[in-house]
């Protein structure tokens, strides 16, 4: 392989950050990260996640509210009348 021109490959922590589950597992990533965290004494980039296996309703079979805010209402939030679509 040629120097340089390849991201960090490297262990990586990630976390699921859904309020109630306490779940995270390293993997090996390129994936960029500010945060780190020390598990075992070592010191491993940490990446956020907000869903994972351990909390996704297709693994855990339970119904949750991950937004209570509807799609519609974010856009409406984000971009206001600046959208300039005309009305149906």
């Amino acid at each position: 392989m040629k120097e340089g021109i390849h991201p960090n490959y490297r262990e990586v922590v990630f976390k699921d950050m859904t309020p109630g589950i306490d779940f995270q597992f390293i993997c090996r990533s390129t994936v960029q990260s500010k945060e780190s965290i020390e598990i075992d004494g070592k010191t491993y980039p940490l990446v956020k996640l907000d869903t994972s296996s351990a909390s996704h309703n297709f693994y855990t079979g339970e119904t949750r509210i991950m937004d209570a805010e509807g799609r519609v209402d974010k856009f409406r939030k984000k971009f206001g009348n600046r959208a300039g679509g005309k009305a149906a």
